[in-house]
């Protein structure tokens, strides 16, 4: 046979061979498939290790600021104290996780000192008496007031860009006149963690401290150690903030907020204060304890959730509902040994401001009236149809909780079903017809 045949002959015989072949067809390699799922970047900050190394807000932001750029990511803060002489800024879709209660973020002392001039609304800067404990990069908050009490102040939180002379440069502009004559001050008073207009943030396995004792009172309207505006779907977990001169945490114009196993302790004002129209917020598992005031619904929150958590010992009540604070449900939390009243539903004037359609249902109120005389549950003014259920209201430290529930005159439609009432000199007070239930 000739060369010429052998090789046709081969390939006949390799040709017939592959059509009875019945081995699979390997599949094509993975990047044939487009690859359209993006990943976000971790990055690590530490004291002695990390990808980031420091112990100040500086690295952290830093850190907040690369993921940023890269559209959001995860920042993980390991281990150790971090001292913060300024706010973080929480950025869009970042996670900010720690090591749990190794990871703590502590605001240091602060200074205040009387402006030395007055300050206007066009100015980059305020002359103080004095600029000691002010830094380059430090937090600061330019205070005035606009009237008497707490809360007639107007704010501005900024941060110091320079110092020149007496003379505090900022980073934003002064949008209101801050005069003398109205006790205008500087003080490095701010926020532990806040944002504006800022969404899908998730913090985590964290603790906020805020030196109390070594910092200036600020009302919560203001600052706390979480403070955000206008900010829609954060989620805290496992998150401590304590001991902050001011709320712990406060929201303010915020939807679709989440706190999972958090706990808001010893802060000198609220421990938790959705407030502004917040909407949809959650409370899951969450301690509020020794604050002035544990759960403050402020103005017109709607459609919230407490479920579970324990609201205790704090000074004047457990939960405080409100202004237009509608259609909450409070579910199997424990309210005990507060100060005054286990859940107080406030006299807001008119029934257009009242606090309505709430629900309490499976929950313990005991012991409150740990300073004075205490009610359990407290309805005052035009305050309609809150229903309580399967809700076990006792007095068992010998004559605290004086009064299991209390209605007010001016209330309506009120439904109380399946309670336990025990040990309370009066069970139920209802003065809208003058009777008491003995």
């Amino acid at each position: 046979m000739t060369v010429t045949a052998l090789l046709i002959s081969a390939l006949v015989v390799g040709s017939a061979a592959g059509a009875n072949d019945c081995s699979p067809v390997q599949p094509a390699p993975a990047t044939n498939r487009p690859i359209r799922n993006r990943q976000t970047l971790v990055l690590t900050v530490g004291q002695t290790e990390g990808d980031l190394q420091g112990k100040d807000d500086k690295i952290i932001q830093a850190g907040i600021e690369y993921l940023n750029r890269l559209g959001g990511g995860t920042l993980r803060l390991l281990p150790g104290t971090y001292s913060l002489h300024n706010a973080l800024y929480l950025r869009p879709n970042i996670t900010l996780q720690g090591a749990g209660a190794a990871t703590i973020l502590r605001k240091a002392a602060s200074v205040v000192t009387p402006l030395a001039r007055d300050s206007d609304w066009f100015e980059y800067g305020a002359a103080v008496k004095s600029t000691k404990g002010f830094t380059p990069g430090g937090g600061m908050m330019l205070c005035c007031k606009t009237g008497s009490g707490e809360t007639p102040f107007q704010v501005l939180r900024s941060t110091v860009t320079a110092i020149q002379g007496d003379t505090l440069l900022l980073d934003r502009l002064i949008l209101t006149d801050s005069w003398t004559n109205k006790d205008a001050t500087a003080a490095t008073i701010f926020p532990i963690l806040t944002a504006e207009n800022v969404h899908d943030v998730v913090v985590k396995d964290l603790v906020l401290d805020g030196q109390r004792d070594q910092n200036e009172y600020i009302h919560g309207n203001y600052a706390g150690a979480v403070f955000i505006q206008q900010c829609n779907h954060w989620r805290f977990e496992n998150v401590v903030a304590r001991d902050y001169n001011g709320d712990g945490f406060s929201f303010q114009a915020c939807d679709d907020i989440l706190f999972q196993n958090c706990r808001a302790l010893n802060n000198a004002d609220l421990g938790f204060h959705p407030g502004s129209g917040s909407q949809r917020p959650v409370f899951r598992d969450c301690t509020a304890r020794g604050n002035s005031l544990g759960l403050y619904f402020c103005w017109s929150v709607c459609d919230g959730l407490v479920e579970n958590g324990t609201f205790s010992e704090n000074d004047k009540c457990g939960i405080s509902i409100g202004y237009r604070d509608t259609d909450n449900l409070i579910k199997g939390a424990t309210i005990e040994r507060n100060g005054e009243i286990g859940i107080l539903f406030r006299d807001e004037g008119t029934a257009s401001r009242g606090g309505h359609r709430n629900r309490i249902d499976g929950c313990l109120i005991r012991d409150n009236g740990m300073k004075k005389p205490g009610i359990g549950i407290d309805i005052q003014g035009k305050t309609w149809d809150i229903s309580i259920c399967n809700t076990r209201l006792a007095d068992t430290a010998g004559g605290r909780q004086i009064t299991g529930i209390r209605i007010g005159r001016e209330a309506q439609r009120i439904t109380l079903k399946d309670n336990t009432l025990e040990g309370c000199r009066t069970l139920v007070a209802d003065l809208r017809c003058n009777w008491v239930m003995p």
